[in-house]
């Protein structure tokens, strides 16, 4: 499976975007979706996932209620809709899937995703 990420760029606090994660290469099912990012000087860190069986999302709590991950099957796309963007959003995204439906507690764990997207670069300016 490869993954494509796009949709960053340079946004005003408060504003919005949509970034998108394009696969390609699946044969099977859609398990778990996630999405990461990394800020500049700090560690990886877990932003939502999806576990696309029965539908449970879940999100880190520095992005709840401003951000909403969706899907699109025929498109076999994934979309991070970032609403009410601060300055601390700015980050390298990543989108990432796993063959498996993990629980939530997994779902922070990047280690539990097996295919990672390029990643595409968020700035947001205050």
């Amino acid at each position: 499976v490869q993954l494509q990420a796009s949709g960053g760029g340079l946004v005003q606090a408060g504003g919005s975007l949509r970034l998108s994660c394009a696969a390609s290469g699946r044969t099977g099912s859609l398990y778990t979706m996630g999405w990461f990012r990394q800020a500049p000087g700090k560690e990886r860190e877990f932003v939502v996932a999806r576990r696309w069986s029965g539908g449970s999302t879940y999100y880190a709590d520095s992005v709840k209620g401003r951000f909403t991950i969706s899907g699109d099957n025929a498109k076999n796309t994934v979309y991070l809709q970032m609403n009410s963007l601060k300055p601390e959003d700015t980050a390298v995204y990543y989108c990432a899937e796993s063959r498996r439906s993990l629980i939530a507690s997994s779902t922070p764990n990047s280690n539990e995703y097996d295919y990672w997207g390029q990643g595409t670069l968020v700035t947001v300016s205050s």
